[in-house]
């Protein structure tokens, strides 16, 4: 199976029939927390992300299935059901996590439309200060510069 990651708040998502990305806003709840250091801006995206007011601008720009004429009717997003979500966990509002595969069904299209360009997740990397280990250090990562490599003694080792 391939890795999949969680949808949270801020994830880019696009419909196959509009014009471009729109994030998604998560308002079925305020207290289930996914990545990054500062969490509390990272809410889980759940299968109860449901309604017109979802997403941050809430339009996909144009939406090809509405023409009118000339052109197209502006997109306004209406997400009616979430398809491919995390089956095995169920968070407190009754709603199922959103992962990078899930889905979205809008009553335009009536098929799953919305897809996911980017889940919203980043990762961060700690500050490293003075006091770091540097035997443990080169352990972990064996390429990384040590006070005996910086000095201009090389030394050779020998694989037999």
């Amino acid at each position: 199976m391939s890795k999949q990651y969680v949808l949270v708040q801020g994830a880019q998502c696009k419909c196959q029939f509009g014009d471009g990305p729109d994030k998604l806003k998560v308002l079925s709840h305020s207290k289930f927390y996914a990545s990054d250091q500062n969490a509390a801006d990272k809410l889980i995206a759940t299968s109860m992300e449901l309604g017109g007011a979802t997403f941050e601008a809430n339009t996909f720009g144009q939406c090809k299935l509405q023409p009118t004429g000339s052109s197209f009717k502006p997109c306004q997003i209406v997400v009616m059901q979430w398809d491919g979500f995390y089956k095995d966990v169920e968070l407190g509002n009754g709603g199922k996590i959103l992962t990078d595969k899930s889905k979205a069904i809008c009553p335009i299209a009536g098929s799953p439309c919305i897809s996911v360009i980017q889940h919203g997740q980043s990762t961060e990397g700690s500050v490293s200060g003075n006091n770091d280990n540097k035997e443990v250090e080169n352990q972990l990562n064996p390429l990384s510069e040590t006070e005996e490599q910086n000095s201009s003694e090389i030394k050779q080792v020998k694989f037999t």
